[in-house]
């Protein structure tokens, strides 16, 4: 299975709406798909039409109590994707994480168990902290929602010293996928001077399609559906569909094929 964490310990840069939409995308187009939201807020949970009274078991279960992955999981209403919901509960993982000896690797052992699926996006939560870590340490890829604004550079660096960090003591087959301009105004001139420092830093890491701010990718966590869903024919939507076929290409090959 390949297993994509979507972080930024920066909040409100897109990473819940970038792992609904690329989610339904892949799962769409036939890939066998599994959601984990692993952010106490449970934002990704919500956006995709899962209330709080379905959510049974939670990320904090497959984290803390060792539950597997099929116990977790709920079937959400698109074909092809699975959840793993969030719950309050998981906001105090963290503290019972800092005590385990593995407290890195929980999520990796228990993904290890799971065979029923091709792909895995993890929602991280906008921090640095032992969720984050232990998606980071899970997965084999890393893509990352940055927002066009001018703090948005100096948190990227952030991440990066954190993902070699990751590299040298837990993961270090975990790569970085590609970096994704969200929130891409084409009417304010420091939005095209952060996409143009980020391209020259970064090059190839950042993908060619970027996501427009969008009133309609807004609206659409509201009604528990994902933009993709809720409205298809918007800017937001396309610019989704756009990036899932990039990164589609992006990934290795034999997964392609099956």
């Amino acid at each position: 299975m390949i297993t994509i964490a979507v972080a930024n310990q920066k909040g409100g840069v897109g990473k819940t709406t970038t792992a609904i939409n690329i989610a339904t995308a892949l799962a769409a187009t036939g890939w066998k798909v599994l959601l984990i939201d692993l952010d106490p807020q449970g934002n990704a949970s919500t956006g995709i039409g899962v209330s709080a009274a379905e959510r049974e078991r939670s990320s904090y279960d497959l984290l803390i109590e060792q539950a597997s992955v099929a116990s977790c999981m709920i079937p959400t209403r698109i074909p092809g994707l699975d959840l793993i919901p969030a719950t309050v509960d998981l906001s105090g993982a963290e503290v019972e994480l800092v005590s385990e000896t593995d407290r890195t690797g929980k999520l990796r052992a228990a993904l290890a168990e799971d065979a029923g699926h091709e792909i895995c996006l993890i929602d991280c939560p906008p921090s640095l902290g032992l969720l984050t870590l232990n998606a980071m340490t899970a997965a084999n890829s890393l893509l990352v929602p940055l927002q066009c604004e001018f703090f948005a550079l100096e948190g990227l660096s952030q991440l990066l010293q954190t993902v070699e960090r990751v590299q040298e003591r837990f993961n270090p087959d975990l790569g970085i996928l590609g970096i994704v301009l969200t929130m891409y105004d084409r009417r304010n001139r420091l939005t095209d001077q952060v996409a143009d420092d980020v391209r020259s830093c970064l090059h190839g890491l950042v993908f060619e399609s970027v996501i427009p701010r969008n009133v309609r990718l807004s609206e659409a966590p509201s009604h528990g559906l994902p933009a993709l869903i809720y409205d298809h024919a918007c800017a937001g939507s396309q610019a989704y569909m756009k990036l899932a076929r990039e990164l589609i290409g992006r990934l290795p090959e034999r997964r392609i094929a099956a």
